[in-house]
């Protein structure tokens, strides 16, 4: 689901950050200049967290969620790399 943004409280230091959550742990797994790039992003992740649902179901292993949230860019941390998207397959998800 979508969350509502105001749009006019977005500053020029924000970026759009597609977020990785299993359970209480959260991940920033990509970032992106624009909202619409990132909910894109967001989609296809999903789409692959579902290809492998039923290995997920099978092996018992939770599946993450993801969610676009605006974020500053002082708040990536510093070692930040990109979450591969099946990185969860390999339980290094966070």
């Amino acid at each position: 689901m979508v969350e509502p943004v105001n749009l006019s409280n977005i500053r020029e230091d924000t970026v759009w950050a597609v977020v990785a959550s299993l359970g209480r742990t959260t991940r920033i797994a990509e970032i992106f200049s624009n909202r619409v790039a990132a909910l894109a992003d967001q989609a296809w992740r999903e789409q692959q967290v579902q290809a492998y649902a039923g290995f997920l179901r099978n092996s018992r292993q939770p599946t993450p969620r993801y969610t676009v949230r605006p974020i500053k860019r002082a708040e990536v941390p510093r070692p930040w790399k990109p979450l591969p998207a099946l990185g969860f397959l390999h339980g290094k998800l966070i």
